[in-house]
């Protein structure tokens, strides 16, 4: 999809992520290997009862529901940057649901836009665990002689 054809405040719903605990651990051993996401005796200690996901496999695990939509197609030209904030801890078997919703369109220069998309993943309580502001360059239709 070009940039031109982006409308503000356009809000999509993406297919929902589970968390499975062995991937949960299996993530966390290679990528974020501390206890609190791998020891369960550890993380029954701690304020949260249980092992928590890693915040960046929470994310990335909607994230992946979010590139199946493939909203630019091959009018994406780049990601620009990423913010992510966590909320509320996630842990195994959590049911993630999520909206991405066009935040911010800006008009670069005659050939692409940048658009903000805000991402917002909620539990299967309701309760809001992560929220996500990506920017993406997208091309812009050409200009016709």
């Amino acid at each position: 999809m070009y940039f031109d054809d982006i409308k503000l405040n356009t809000v999509i719903k993406l297919d929902d992520a589970i968390i499975e605990k062995q991937k949960m651990i299996d993530f966390a051993l290679e990528y974020d290997n501390v206890p609190l996401h791998t020891d369960e005796e550890y993380a029954r200690t701690t304020r949260f009862g249980q092992l928590i996901a890693p915040g960046v496999m929470s994310f990335m695990s909607v994230w992946a529901k979010y590139l199946e939509v493939d909203i630019f197609g091959e009018e994406l030209v780049a990601g620009k940057s990423t913010k992510i904030e966590w909320l509320k801890p996630v842990f195994a078997n959590d049911v993630l649901s999520a909206t991405a919703e066009v935040t911010g369109l800006v008009k670069r220069n005659p050939k692409n836009g940048l658009v903000e998309l805000t991402i917002n993943a909620y539990n299967q309580d309701g309760l809001l665990v992560l929220t996500n502001v990506t920017e993406a360059i997208v091309k812009r239709r050409p200009e016709r002689d």
